[in-house]
This record gives C-alpha cells, sequence and structure tokens, in this order.
C-alpha cells in the first residue's frame, strides 16, 4: 500500500491525531489514507458520549472493547481517525464531535466541504 502525502485539510503538514489509543488507518497516530482505504479514515475526531452512541445506534460500536481486535475501546476524550462519511452523516444528524483539523488528512475534502469541518474545529 502506497501511502498519499500527509497533508491535512489547511495546506499544511499532517499533524498527528492520536496514540492513545493508536488511531489511522496505518495505525501510526496520524490520519494517514491509501488508495485501499475505502472508508477513508481521514477525519481527526474528538470522542464525546453523544458521538460514540451514534456511532453505536448506526452499527459502528466504537466504545465497546474488543480484546480479540487488541481494541480497548473509545470513550469520550479519545482522539480518533473518523470515516469522512460518517462524520458528514453526524454532522447532518446534530451530533459530530470537534474536529483538529491540523491532523485531519486532505482526502476528507472529497467527502466533507472544508466549511463543514471548520464549524467542529478543536484548535
Amino acid at each position: 500500500m502506497e501511502m498519499d502525502d500527509s497533508t491535512n485539510v489547511l495546506g499544511g503538514p499532517l499533524e498527528a491525531c492520536g496514540t492513545a489509543p493508536m488511531t489511522g488507518f496505518f495505525r501510526d497516530g496520524h490520519c494517514n489514507t491509501c488508495r485501499e482505504d475505502l472508508g477513508s479514515h481521514t477525519v481527526c475526531a474528538v470522542m464525546t458520549a453523544e458521538f460514540l452512541a451514534f456511532s453505536k445506534y448506526v452499527g459502528n460500536d466504537l466504545s465497546t472493547p474488543r480484546p480479540e481486535l487488541q481494541f480497548a475501546g473509545l470513550r469520550p476524550g479519545d482522539r480518533w481517525c473518523l470515516c469522512a462519511d460518517r462524520f458528514l452523516q453526524a454532522h447532518d444528524e446534530g451530533c459530530a464531535p470537534r474536529v483538529n483539523l491540523a491532523a485531519t488528512h486532505a482526502r476528507a475534502l472529497e467527502v466533507v466541504p472544508l466549511s463543514v469541518l471548520g464549524r467542529y474545529g478543536a484548535e
């Protein structure tokens, strides 16, 4: 897999999103992506209880530990590389989490307009 350039939505270098827990398609702490990342795990989001409940409701339980996958489950305050489509869905439903724009990959803009992402900037 060849990684896309590590550029954020602001045009600068992609900053780290989170390492506790380790996030990203490549599990490198960054929202790096590539052609094989069909879910576009590119939006660096700060988890909230509301978003985690929403994600579970729509079929992607991010809060329940999955030891067989070495996944402890996410809690409010954790930073995680979300799928761009899921972020946009949460925005449409009124429960999108805050976003670290400097750690959100530019490829997220293929799905989510910068004007939308900017409303949730956590910086």
